[in-house]
């Protein structure tokens, strides 16, 4: 597969495969060019599993990742091994980049970020959709920021269209 090829050529797949040796998880084959490092033994990140390059690092057997009952995770973790192929390593300043924008915005690392949205949100067990934090409810209400982003009386697209 192409996205295969490209995290083991920009380096992330070795990353991830590094990681999975430090920390003692054993490597099995998934579907899809992917392999799985099972029984992840720490606390962080949080979830059940994560993706560096084209492994994806579970604290759960791969038997458990592959149930057909998680094909939208084990795809959700697919996504997020394509857009390693696409950003390499660029991904992970890129990534927490993004963690910091949805922050900012609501309670979750997940809701606003592209690269979970872009993932499927519901597929990794994000919720969809949280209320914006008051401080950006109270700075979208000014009228010159509705101007600026096209919100001007409730429209959602530029004025004019």
């Amino acid at each position: 597969m192409t996205r295969t090829a490209l995290t083991a050529v920009n380096g992330t797949t070795l990353v991830g495969l590094l990681l999975a040796a430090v920390t003692g998880t054993r490597i099995r084959r998934g579907r899809h060019g992917v392999l799985i490092a099972e029984n992840f033994r720490f606390r962080m990140p949080a979830g059940s599993c994560f993706t560096v390059g084209s492994v994806i690092i579970t604290n759960r057997s791969a038997e458990w990742l592959l149930a057909e009952e998680r094909a939208p995770l084990f795809t959700h973790e697919c996504r997020h091994a394509g857009q390693y192929a696409l950003f390499g390593p660029l991904f992970w300043p890129a990534y927490w980049v993004a963690c910091g924008w949805s922050i900012a915005l609501t309670t979750s690392y997940g809701v606003r970020n592209w690269f979970e949205k872009n993932a499927g949100l519901a597929d990794g067990h994000y919720p969809e959709e949280l209320p914006l934090r008051p401080w950006v409810r109270k700075t979208l209400d000014r009228p010159g920021v509705r101007r600026i982003f096209g919100r001007e009386d409730g429209r959602t697209a530029p004025p004019g269209t």
